[in-house]
């Protein structure tokens, strides 16, 4: 046989024929294990050259230089497995009597795993699972030279269709599997999302049961769908990203999903520090601003009015802008192919100070205690709010379109600020090495729309302007809102080229730097809704608890406005009454006698809608010393005195303790002056 060169090689195994790929002499050599050359050491008497010659050896097809093809044997003592996993194939050495269990220690330390943490399958659909068998060989299991098994990780491990319809298997691989997701994001993540059409009857020409060109199911991805909705839909939803990212062969193996990062690496030791010395390998990217294609978050829906007209009673009567917290939680968005949509339930007001045209937040030492509550309700944060609203024609109740494409519909400080809250409030991903990106906190602002009257208008800044703000690169320009400016390296900061792209008076396109920079390109619009069918998650009352911090409208929250409110509020269900939650809150946060200890019972009654729980804790010595201290500001509670006669010798001995109509400090039984001011009882 003539001298082999680089050649087509086709490996011919026991059972099966597989095409191979071009390699050379000493790579075949390295596949198989042996050399090529030579006559075969175990061909049987009067048996030619091929299969049957030999038992367990590879026989190769191998087309020499003159064109002629020849089959060899090659001896392969030790067959090799190759194992695929999401990271690619690896060839694994075994022995024909290695047992199960040995050969899967050795899958563990080829890829890194630990013990328990993956599973090797025959099959690609997750059938014919490889256990760690110390009395079963790879022959008993007909694991051969050259065979292809197929390893899955412990978190990708399950049914085949929920393989399919979760993220793919590059990007997990490249992700952090150790954080949890939102609820939302797990489910969304198994949904098929795709876009089911109906069979055509003009121009679908197949039975009921085929599928064409005009009925075959649409990726949620889709431009020419979004488009079509009424109204059309300008960003898709950030699972579809996901799905557009992670289509094609793939499967998204070389897609991640990273921050952006515009400060200089930290750990190069080649030069000096900046401002002396910086190279490419430390330097950060130049960054060139597009508009974001997808957004977190697709609606933003109120869950009623009331929640609304609430938060605008402040601007009301005062006529001073006022601000927010969103607390709700995050459904699915069912008319945007998986969206998402963010449900709110009530807001809370924290301290701040607020006139005509600004506003200015306080340090809110309460702000943990709101969170912890609100956690147990069931809500979270999802967004902040914001008034801009000046009064237009008083008689009318109209108000100024002043937010529109002719001015700006952000202004740039509005702009950074919420690009702070989303840094501050990450999405939680696996897909990302960081464990997190983007953000899904919303913006909403209250504001005159085109016909005078007051709209909520949503919004999201876009992952590159929430990095300019993380890394105090971006500022706003004093005497023009619609303007951001991207500031320049200093000595104290380095700070990367920004960049965007116009089109110039020619209709070419021209690159420009981001000095100054229009914030439309870092704003994402969301819609903004209320239901035709009210949702509740607090009662709705005709004489509701005051809500906090609105000390300037003579609006308090004390046992005075406690008791006053559950004297107008005498409904037979006590979960009615106290399903409020500004009310909740201040029991939790009053001063007199805060509630943070024993009040899970109540907050778990109003998650569940629970009357019997409430009446449980309603019994609770705690609520029976708030109603005590409501009687001392001079309101009598209707069922005080029946609840005594059931309260027993506990509500009888609180009963005695009275409260200060100067300090309310609480003082002991039988003394005519406060014991903390002096100041008589009566």
């Amino acid at each position: 046989m003539q001298r082999l060169r680089a050649c087509r090689v086709r490996p011919s195994f026991p059972r099966a024929q597989r095409d191979g790929h071009r390699v050379s002499h000493r790579e075949t050599k390295l596949l198989t294990g042996r050399s090529v050359g030579g006559r075969c050491p175990e061909r049987r008497a009067g048996a030619g050259w091929g299969p049957a010659a030999c038992s367990e050896d590879a026989i190769l097809g191998v087309e020499c230089s003159d064109g002629r093809r020849v089959r060899v044997c090659v001896r392969t003592d030790e067959p090799i497995i190759r194992v695929q996993s999401p990271d690619g194939v690896k060839r694994i050495t075994a022995t024909k009597r290695e047992t199960a269990a040995a050969f899967l220690k050795k899958v563990a330390k080829e890829f890194g795993f630990q013990n328990n943490g993956f599973s090797v399958y025959i099959n690609r659909n997750k059938t014919g699972e490889i256990t760690a068998s110390s009395t079963k060989s790879l022959s008993l299991l007909k694991i051969q030279h050259g065979d292809l098994l197929f390893l899955f990780p412990s978190g990708l491990a399950g049914p085949s269709s929920e393989m399919e319809t979760s993220a793919p298997l590059g990007l997990k691989a490249c992700g952090a599997p150790s954080v949890v997701e939102d609820e939302i994001d797990q489910y969304l993540s198994k949904q098929d999302g795709k876009i089911y059409r109906s069979r055509d009857p003009q121009l679908c020409r197949h039975g009921p049961l085929g599928k064409c060109v005009h009925c075959v199911p649409l990726e949620p991805f889709d431009e020419d769908y979004l488009n079509h909705l009424e109204p059309p839909v300008k960003h898709m939803s950030f699972h579809a990203y996901i799905r557009k990212l992670t289509g094609g062969a793939d499967k998204g193996k070389f897609v991640a999903l990273e921050n952006i990062s515009c400060k200089i690496k930290s750990g190069c030791e080649g030069h000096l520090p900046w401002p002396n010395g910086i190279c490419t390998k430390c330097q950060p990217s130049a960054i060139t601003l597009n508009r974001q294609k997808y957004r977190h978050v697709d609606n933003i829906m109120f869950e009623n009015h009331t929640v609304a007209d609430r938060f605008l009673d402040f601007w009301r009567k005062t006529g001073n802008q006022h601000f927010g917290y969103l607390y709700g939680r995050y459904t699915e968005h069912k008319d945007i192919p998986l969206g998402i949509r963010a449900e709110v339930a009530a807001i809370y007001e924290p301290p701040q100070i607020g006139t005509q045209n600004s506003l200015e937040l306080l340090e809110d030492p309460k702000a943990e205690v709101v969170d912890e509550i609100a956690a147990k309700l069931g809500l979270r944060k999802v967004g902040w709010i914001f008034t801009d609203l000046v009064s237009e024609d008083t008689r009318k109740g109209t108000v100024r379109y002043s937010r529109n494409k002719d001015t700006y519909f952000l202004s740039s400080e509005e702009c950074i600020t919420a690009g702070d809250f989303q840094n501050k409030h990450p999405n939680i991903c696996r897909l990302s090495p960081d464990g997190h990106f983007g953000s899904k906190f919303v913006t909403a602002v209250a504001t005159g729309g085109p016909d005078n009257q007051v709209h909520f208008e949503g919004y999201q800044v876009s992952n590159q302007c929430m990095a300019l703000v993380r890394d105090e690169c971006l500022l706003p320009c004093k005497d023009a809102p619609e303007l951001g400016y991207a500031k320049e390296s200093s000595s104290e900061q380095y700070v990367p080229d920004v960049f965007y792209k116009d089109i110039d008076k020619f209709g070419n396109e021209i690159t420009q730097l981001a000095r100054p920079l229009p914030v439309e390109y870092l704003i994402i619009d969301i819609t903004t809704t209320f239901p035709k069918d009210p949702v509740h998650t607090f009662s709705i009352s005709q004489s509701p608890f005051p809500i906090e911090n609105r000390d300037v409208l003579g609006e308090t929250q004390d046992f005075h406005s406690l008791a006053t409110y559950l004297s107008q509020n005498t409904s037979s269900v006590f979960l009615d009454t106290i399903s409020d939650f500004h009310l909740l809150l201040f029991l939790v946060t009053n001063e007199v006698m805060p509630l943070q200890d024993s009040i899970s019972l109540l907050l778990e009654a109003v998650r569940t809608g629970n009357e019997e729980l409430a009446q449980t804790w309603k019994k609770s010595e705690q609520w029976a010393t708030i109603e005590q201290l409501c009687s001392t500001v001079g309101v009598q509670l209707p069922g005080l005195q029946e609840y005594g006669a059931v309260g027993g010798s506990t509500h009888t001995a609180t009963a005695a303790v009275w409260a200060c109509q100067h300090c309310t400090f609480m003082n002991q039984p039988g003394t005519g002056h406060c014991e903390m001011c002096s100041l008589p009882r009566t």
